[in-house]
């Protein structure tokens, strides 16, 4: 019994947290290639270990619910969870007008950044699309 009144007290709990949100998120799956350089690489990993707290707090005021990266050697596959139909320009906008660490940490990462074969000069992460 003390079992089961448990577990309803945890999912009261829950369900009372998440009262009111009805909100659908949708996942925007992009991939980059690091520059070809063991030594930037590590950099590039070691600073997503230590995220700048401005940083996160910028991204959460924007409206990012979660950014998970992935990767294999040097190509990096970030998958970010945002409320569906984000417009993520706008959201790049608000969280770099948050904190001025915003815009040094997106312009720092874009230098550890290079596009995956078939992309424009200069053009970096290239979201993926479900086939």
């Amino acid at each position: 019994m003390y079992r089961f009144t448990f577990f309803i007290a945890c999912w009261l709990f829950a369900a009372a947290c998440n009262a009111g949100r009805t909100e659908k998120l949708e996942d925007k799956v992009f991939v980059v290639n690091i520059v070809p350089d063991e030594k930037k690489l590590q950099e590039y990993l070691e600073y997503h270990r230590h995220i700048w707290p401005e940083v996160e707090k910028g991204f959460q005021k924007a409206g990012y619910r979660k950014i998970k990266l992935l990767r294999r050697n040097h190509l990096v596959v970030m998958i970010v969870t945002v409320p569906e139909g984000a417009d993520l320009g706008k959201m790049g906008k608000v969280a770099e007008s948050y904190d001025k660490r915003c815009a040094e940490w997106n312009q720092l990462m874009s230098s550890y950044q290079q596009g995956i074969p078939g992309t424009e000069p200069g053009q970096t992460g290239t979201e993926t699309a479900p086939f």
